[in-house]
C-alpha cells in the first residue's frame, strides 16, 4: 500500500465502522457522510492540502464532504482540482472567507496564518445550520487510517461535551520556553486545534460565538494580541470551561513541531492515525520516527492521485451530472475503432491544479497586454529559465507531469534564483493519463487562465526575441489590434545549435541566416508550415504585411484572449497547431505579418511523440481520418467559406 504503509490488523477497528457505516436494521446500504472543514487561503496552501486530501481519500470507505473557507484564489484553485479529479462519493463545498473577516479582524494575531488562523472560530456560523458535527483540520495534516474511525468518536462524547481536541505537546502553554514567556490562559498544557471534532448543533445551543468573543475581549486587554491564532482563544474558552473538552488520544495529531515530544504519546509507530507537521522546518524535525513520518508524508505528496477514482465498495455512488455525461459519450465511441483511443483521448478529463506555485500580477491598465502562453513536460523544463529571461511579461504554461514529477518540478522551481524571481508566471498542472500527450488541451487550459487582453501563443522549445513583450504591446496601438480581428504572426527561426549567441537585431539575424548558422524554421522538413510568411519579403519589410492563409500554415500568432481554442481531437504529434489556424482562418481573422519581431526554435531531441508518428503506422492512419473528420466539421460549420480547406491540397 505504497512505502512506510502496515496494513491494519484484522478485525481491530470493526465495532467503530459498524456503528460509522450507520449499520442499523433500515440503514444497511447507507454509509455515513463523514464532514471535514479546513480553512485554506492562497497558493501554497492549496498546494499543501491536496497531500491532506490524498491521505484522506486513501483510507476512507464513506462518502466524504469537504466544506472549505477559502480566499478567492484558493476557491479558484480547488474548485477547479476537485471538478477535474471526478473522485466518487465527493462532495465540495466553498465559503467566503472574505466575508467572515469583519467576525475576526478585531483580534490582533501575530501567527503567521494571519487573519486565517482564527476563522475556525465562527464555523458554526459558517457552515449549514443542519450540519450537526465536522471534523476540522489544519492543512498541514496527514492521516495513516481511515477518517471514520476519528468520526466514530463522537460516540464518546458524555455531557456538555462539545469539543475532541488533543493535548499539545509542547511546553508553550506551561510558559518556561524563555524568559518572561507568557503564553495565554490553557489548561495544563493546553489544547491543540490543528485536529478539532465539533458539535456544532450543540455549540449553537451554548451561545458559542458570545462565549468565545467576551473570552478574547477579556484576554486581549492584557495580553494585546494572540500568539497562535484560534489556538489562544480555544484554550482561553477552555480554561474557563473545562467540560467542553473531550479529550482525544494523542495519535490523532501527532505534532512535529520544534518543542514537541511527540515520542511520549505513542509506543509503536503502527498506533499512529495522524501526522501534524506544524513546524516551520516541516521534515527536518528532530523525532526518533522522522523517517517513517517523511515516507508516510512522500507517499501521498507523490501518489498518483487518479488511482483514488476508485468507486467505493458497497456505496451506492451518487454519480455527478458531468460524470454522467461523460460515461454516456464513452459508450458512444466504438470500441473496435482502430482509432479508438484517439477519439477516446479527446474526452478524458485530465485532473488540473491552476496556479501550482505563487503567481501575482495585475494585467496593465493600458489595454495592451500581452501574455506568452506554451506547455510543457518534464523533459522541456531546463527552457524555462531561457524563456523568463527573453520575455519579461506574464506567462501561463501547462504542464503535463505525474504527481512525483509535480514535486521534482516544484522543487527545481523554489531553487531557481530566476523562476523564484518572477511574480508573474503562472504554471498550470495537467496530469498525466492516457496514452497520448494532449497538447492541445494543455494549450486551452494555458489560454483559460490568461488574464491580460492579448496572448502570443507560442511553443516551449521557442526563444522569444529580447524586447519582443514591449514591441507586441506596441503592435496593439500600431495596428489597432482592438478594433480588428488580426492574428500578428512572429516569423520563426531555428538553429541547429545547443550554443548560439541570440541575435539582439534583425540585421544580425539576417547575417546569421547568410551565415547558415539560423534557418527558417524547418524550411529542410516541412516547408509548407511557415512558407506563407514569406521571408524573402520580411528579409527587407519595414512595415507590417498581411499574408493568405494556405494549407498546413501553422505561424505563432498573437492574438485577443478571447479568440477560438484548440481542438482537443488532435494529439501527440501532429495537426494541431494547422487546425487551430484553419479555424481562425475561418472566422476571418486577418494574420499580418511583424517587420521587426522573430522567435528563434532550440534544438533539443525529438520528443516520444513524433517517434510514435514516424514509426507507426496505425498512428499515422488515425491523424489522416482526424484530419478528414475536422475538415468536414469545418465544412458544416462554416459552409460555403470553408470549401477552400477541403479543396486546398491535402496531400500533407
Amino acid at each position: 500500500r505504497g512505502r512506510g504503509h502496515r496494513s491494519p490488523r484484522p478485525g481491530r477497528h470493526v465495532s467503530q465502522l459498524l456503528s460509522v457505516w450507520g449499520a442499523t436494521a433500515g440503514q444497511k446500504h447507507a454509509p455515513l457522510t463523514i464532514h471535514v472543514a479546513i480553512v485554506c487561503a492562497g497558493y501554497n496552501a492549496s498546494r499543501d492540502v491536496v497531500t491532506l486530501v490524498k491521505s484522506v481519500l486513501f483510507h476512507r470507505r464513506n462518502p466524504l464532504h469537504f466544506h472549505f473557507i477559502t480566499d478567492s484564489i484558493a476557491q479558484h484553485i480547488l474548485s477547479s482540482l476537485f471538478h477535474t479529479w471526478m473522485v466518487p462519493a465527493v462532495k465540495v463545498n466553498f465559503y467566503d472567507a472574505d466575508e467572515l473577516k469583519s467576525e475576526v479582524s478585531w483580534i490582533p494575531n501575530k501567527h503567521y496564518s494571519g487573519i486565517y488562523g482564527l476563522m475556525k472560530l465562527v464555523l458554526t456560523k459558517t457552515l449549514p445550520s443542519d450540519l450537526q458535527r465536522v471534523i476540522v483540520l489544519d492543512t498541514d495534516i496527514t492521516f495513516a487510517t481511515d477518517i471514520a474511525e476519528l468520526w466514530a468518536v463522537f460516540h464518546k462524547f458524555r455531557g456538555q461535551q462539545v469539543l475532541g481536541l488533543v493535548e499539545n505537546q509542547s511546553d508553550w502553554y506551561l510558559g518556561n520556553l524563555w524568559k518572561n514567556h507568557r503564553p495565554w490562559p490553557a489548561l495544563g498544557r493546553g489544547f491543540n486545534t490543528g485536529v478539532i471534532l465539533l458539535l456544532l448543533d450543540r455549540l449553537r445551543k451554548l451561545r458559542w460565538e458570545q462565549m468565545w468573543r467576551l473570552t478574547a475581549e477579556r484576554e486581549l486587554m492584557s495580553m494585546l494580541s494572540t500568539s497562535l491564532a484560534d489556538q489562544d482563544i480555544f484554550n482561553a474558552v477552555i480554561k474557563q470551561n473545562p467540560f467542553l473538552v473531550h479529550q482525544l488520544p494523542c495519535f490523532w495529531n501527532v505534532q512535529l513541531s520544534d518543542h514537541t515530544r511527540s515520542e511520549k504519546c505513542y509506543k509503536d509507530v503502527s498506533d499512529l492515525k495522524v501526522i501534524h507537521w506544524n513546524s516551520p522546518k516541516k521534515l527536518r524535525v528532530k523525532n526518533k520516527h522522522v523517517e517513517f513520518f517523511r515516507n508516510l508524508y512522500l507517499t501521498f505528496l507523490e501518489y498518483d492521485g487518479n488511482l483514488l477514482r476508485r468507486e467505493l465498495f458497497g456505496c451506492p455512488s451518487e454519480t455527478d451530472h458531468n460524470s454522467e455525461n461523460l460515461q454516456k459519450t464513452l459508450s458512444e465511441l466504438d470500441e473496435d475503432d482502430p482509432c479508438y483511443e484517439f477519439r477516446r483521448e479527446r474526452f478524458t478529463v485530465h485532473r488540473t491544479h491552476l496556479y501550482f506555485l505563487h503567481y501575482e500580477y495585475e494585467a496593465a491598465s493600458d489595454n495592451t497586454d500581452v501574455t506568452l502562453v506554451a506547455q510543457l513536460s518534464m523533459d522541456r523544463l531546463q527552457m524555462l529559465e531561457a524563456i523568463c529571461k527573453h520575455w519579461e511579461g506574464p506567462i501561463s504554461l501547462a504542464l503535463y507531469l505525474s504527481d512525483a514529477e509535480a514535486q521534482q518540478f516544484l522543487r527545481y522551481a523554489q531553487g531557481s534564483d530566476v523562476l523564484m524571481s518572477r511574480g508573474n508566471v503562472g504554471y498550470h498542472i495537467v496530469y498525466k493519463e492516457g496514452q497520448f500527450y494532449p497538447v492541445n488541451l494543455l494549450r486551452n487550459v494555458a489560454m483559460q487562465q490568461v488574464n491580460t487582453p492579448y496572448m502570443f501563443l507560442s511553443d516551449i522549445d521557442f526563444l522569444p526575441m529580447y524586447g519582443l513583450y514591449e514591441y507586441l504591446r506596441k503592435s496593439v496601438v500600431q495596428l489597432d489590434m482592438a478594433n480588428a480581428k488580426k492574428a500578428l504572426v512572429v516569423p520563426a527561426f531555428e538553429t541547429l545549435r545547443y550554443r548560439l549567441s541570440y541575435p539582439k537585431s534583425k540585421a544580425e539575424l539576417l547575417s546569421q541566416l547568410d551565415m547558415g548558422t539560423l534557418f527558417t524554421f524547418r524550411y529542410h522538413v516541412w516547408t509548407k508550415g511557415h512558407a506563407p510568411t514569406n521571408f524573402a519579403k520580411w528579409r527587407t519589410a519595414t512595415t507590417a504585411y498581411r499574408v493568405q492563409w494556405e494549407a498546413d500554415f501553422e505561424p505563432y500568432v498573437m492574438v485577443r484572449r478571447d479568440s477560438p481554442e484548440y481542438d482537443r481531437r488532435f494529439v501527440g504529434f501532429g495537426w494541431n497547431k494547422v487546425a487551430h489556424i484553419m479555424e481562425l482562418d475561418a472566422q476571418e481573422f486577418e494574420f499580418v505579418v511583424l517587420p521587426n519581431a522573430y522567435m528563434i526554435h532550440m534544438p533539443h531531441a525529438p520528443s516520444f511523440d513524433i517517434t510514435k508518428f514516424r514509426s507507426n503506422k496505425q498512428y499515422r492512419i488515425c491523424l489522416k481520418t482526424l484530419k478528414e473528420e475536422f475538415q468536414q466539421n469545418m465544412s458544416r460549420r462554416y459552409g460555403f467559406a470553408a470549401l477552400k480547406y477541403m479543396t486546398a491540397e491535402n496531400n500533407s
